[in-house]
């Protein structure tokens, strides 16, 4: 059964959906080129209304992620791309991306995510892909540990703002509404696989720093980083009250990654380019970053 109330499509619903084909464009569950299943199997598939997921294609299509023709549906023409030269990325057959990779470093038993990033919110929605593998008891680790540096939110960042008038408050308002419920949201996954016995040790630290992002960042078990850089777009947003900004925005999914892998030989581009942003990670949380939580 549907939902049909405004406050379904300016709020939570609208958003869990958005969040959730952002995350299969992005791993590929929808491939560039394909369409997305038509508005009504949408709206039946996640229980909310045909109008939910109109404004919710609607924000995909202001993001870049999907274009609209009448009477075809709605193409994908935005993956999240990584950019790898291990023999392991070469011989695969399929692009790579975010969620296999991480999927792979919960496959050992000690995982450990240093993450620097804007919102979390990507981060988030891998978390509880592995999660529910936790759940399934597809995958078991014994210890997960996450940090991850945020910036201050006492900071008046430089984006997302509206185009037109730099002081509206709105949409950094917005950013910090949709950091903290991410961070919340993984604190109650991590929590959630602790209390139930599913992972012996589970570590969650956020730390905020005074810094900008002008990057994303993710270093992988201590081994591996994928790193991208964030580019500043102009696109539509809509307000969960339906007030349409211009905006000057980044987009964290579909940011193109780049991924380094240390290997034996400590001088290889891979190694030097692991070895210096573990470093940066680490004097920023030790030496710029206030404990949060």
């Amino acid at each position: 059964m549907t939902g049909t109330g405004k406050d379904e499509a300016g709020g939570q619903e609208f958003r869990r959906v958005a969040e959730e084909l952002r995350v299969r464009m992005a791993d590929g569950v929808y491939p560039l080129g394909s369409y997305l299943p038509a508005q009504l199997a949408l709206a039946t598939e996640f229980g909310v209304s045909r109008n939910t997921v109109q404004r919710v294609l609607e924000e995909l299509r202001n993001e870049g992620w999907i274009e609209s023709r009448q009477g075809k549906g709605s193409r994908v023409i935005k993956n999240q791309r990584i950019q790898s030269w291990t023999p392991r990325a070469s011989r695969s057959r399929q692009a790579l991306t975010l969620g296999p990779l991480i999927g792979e470093a919960f496959e050992q038993p000690e995982v450990t995510l240093d993450v620097y990033t804007l919102t979390s919110e990507s981060l988030d929605a891998h978390i509880r892909t592995q999660a529910e593998r936790i759940h399934a008891r597809n995958i078991a680790p014994q210890r997960i540990a996450l940090r991850v540096l945020l910036p201050s939110e006492s900071m008046t960042l430089p984006y997302p703002r509206a185009k037109d008038d730099q002081d509206d408050p709105r949409l950094q308002d917005r950013l910090h509404h949709i950091t903290k419920r991410h961070t919340e949201s993984l604190r109650e996954v991590l929590t959630a696989l602790k209390t139930e016995n599913l992972v012996p040790s589970v570590e969650l630290e956020i730390r905020h720093t005074p810094l900008t992002p002008t990057f994303k960042l993710y270093v992988i078990n201590g081994a591996e980083v994928l790193h991208g850089v964030y580019t500043v777009i102009e696109r539509a947003v809509v307000l969960d009250d339906g007030d349409k900004i211009t905006a000057l925005d980044v987009l964290g999914f579909g940011t193109t990654l780049t991924h380094h892998v240390r290997d034996a030989d400590p001088t290889s581009p891979g190694s030097v380019f692991v070895d210096g942003m573990t470093t940066w990670f680490e004097s920023v949380w030790t030496r710029l970053a206030d404990r949060l939580s």
